[in-house]
């Protein structure tokens, strides 16, 4: 019977909160509480930006303050007593769920949500060893960390928060709000990296700004393509126009000027909800050396979409594209974007994973520690996905001169001169195994080199010859 009671106080409550307040989130106060004034009133003094932050919030409309937020339970690891409150630092996704459960749960099944794993993977292993050093010693940290980690990949990709005494926190691993953040509670991510300061702004996060944080540089230029295609181009001529600000922002209803990331990989449609899942709408993820399907990828860490096909995915992303344009115009443009992936999979990728695999016995040990190794790296990592997201976004000097340019030059300048460099020194070896793999590796390179998509090389230098009186 009480709970019956507090959910139709509480169904009371919204009904008198106006609506522009009440979209925040399904749990709102007829007046702010007392804990939350007293905040105010010190945080008012002592950290006035703050303070203006919050008042300029739809969470301020709500009467939603700090200890909403903010309030712990005396189990919570980073739980500490401040002015007679329990309350917590970190305002992690579980918390926000408090009233924002659907966006939580979509977000927590998400690959953004997983962010912070990278740590062990590849790319961190070139942070923390090639790039870095164990000169950055903390508590948690005794033996040292890579300032390269903590203050590169872990501030997009996020860290593991390590608590290290009442409401204290390991400084290698605080401040971080990045997407994919493992709290001391364990729910992962942080909706700070998008829904920034203490305003947690919705037109904030609809700016493709905000995803420039992380989505930029050499291996994934998101923002970079964006600003230079005509989407990007529109948008920065038509800002004002753009309606960000709006509580339902519904493309073709609410703007129609140009689609943001937003609008394409998150937004409502008049066919869609909002979605906090931003792979439900891709139909490749281009990340790895040979794209796969994002089904495939979700799978890698149980998440719900490896239940949904890229054919749904790819039907999502065309609603939106539909929006402006006709299906003939979408259709094709997804025949061209494929016929990109297929390219570099049949001419670059495919074949540089094989040879390099032939030539495991021949590479240096460990990792990096020989030109070979950064040159199919970079192919792939960087050149590669430039050229992968530049054709699905439409950014034609990213797929050619950022990306497949690139990718030919050291693929036939690069890649392939090293290999045969190998193929040389193996031949020279005493070990079974290194000659046997340089066999291998001078006969599978023979083999593509005559191929269609190679035997230009070779007919260009039949044709260098001169000719024969």
């Amino acid at each position: 019977m009480k709970k019956q009671a507090g959910i139709a106080i509480l169904a009371a409550l919204v009904l008198i909160v106006p609506a522009a307040a009440r979209d925040v989130c399904a749990y709102t106060l007829k007046e702010p509480s007392q804990q939350s004034r007293r905040c105010a009133e010190c945080h008012a003094k002592t950290s006035p930006s703050i303070y203006a932050q919050w008042g300029s919030s739809k969470h301020y409309g709500a009467n939603v303050g700090c200890y909403e937020c903010h309030r712990a339970e005396p189990g919570d690891k980073d739980a500490f007593m401040h002015e007679g409150e329990i309350i917590s630092t970190i305002v992690s996704p579980r918390d926000c769920a408090r009233c924002h459960e659907h966006e939580v749960r979509e977000f927590a099944e998400s690959r953004h949500a997983k962010g912070g794993r990278i740590i062990g993977s590849l790319d961190n292993m070139l942070a923390e060893v090639v790039q870095g050093n164990r000169n950055f010693k903390t508590p948690a940290f005794p033996d040292g960390i890579a300032a390269s980690a903590v203050s590169g990949c872990w501030q997009c990709h996020g860290s593991e928060v390590k608590v290290i005494g009442e409401g204290k926190f390991d400084p290698a691993t605080w401040p971080n709000s990045g997407i994919g953040r493992i709290n001391p509670d364990g729910s992962e991510g942080s909706c700070r990296a998008c829904h920034m300061g203490h305003t947690f702004s919705a037109a904030q996060a609809r700016h493709p700004d905000t995803c420039g944080k992380c989505h930029l540089g050499p291996d994934h230029p998101q923002l970079e393509i964006y600003n230079q295609s005509k989407h990007g181009n529109i948008f920065r001529m038509n800002v004002d126009k753009m309606n960000l600000g709006n509580a339902k922002w519904v493309v073709g209803e609410d703007y129609s000027i140009a689609p943001t990331c937003t609008t394409c990989h998150m937004s409502a449609t008049p066919m869609q909800p909002v979605s906090h899942d931003i792979g439900m709408r891709i139909s490749w993820n281009n990340r790895p050396p040979v794209s796969i399907r994002p089904e495939v990828a979700d799978a890698e860490y149980k998440l719900k979409g490896a239940s949904v096909p890229w054919q749904e995915r790819r039907e999502n992303m065309q609603d939106v594209c539909r929006s402006c344009h006709g299906q003939g115009w979408v259709t094709s443009f997804y025949l061209q974007y494929d016929a990109l992936i297929d390219l570099y999979h049949d001419k670059f990728a495919k074949p540089g994973l094989e040879l390099m695999k032939i030539a495991e016995p021949l590479i240096e040990k460990p990792r990096f520690s020989s030109k070979v190794d950064f040159v199919w790296y970079e192919l792939w990592h960087h050149e590669g996905r430039r050229a992968r997201h530049g054709a699905s976004m439409m950014g034609p000097d990213y797929t050619h001169w950022h990306g497949t340019y690139e990718i030919a030059k050291h693929f036939y300048t690069g890649l392939l001169p090293e290999l045969r460099k190998l193929v040389d020194k193996g031949m020279q070896s005493s070990v079974p195994a290194e000659k046997n793999a340089a066999d291998q590796l001078q006969k599978r390179i023979d083999e593509l080199m005559k191929t269609d998509n190679h035997k230009w090389l070779q007919d260009a230098k039949s044709s260098a010859q001169p000719k024969k009186p």
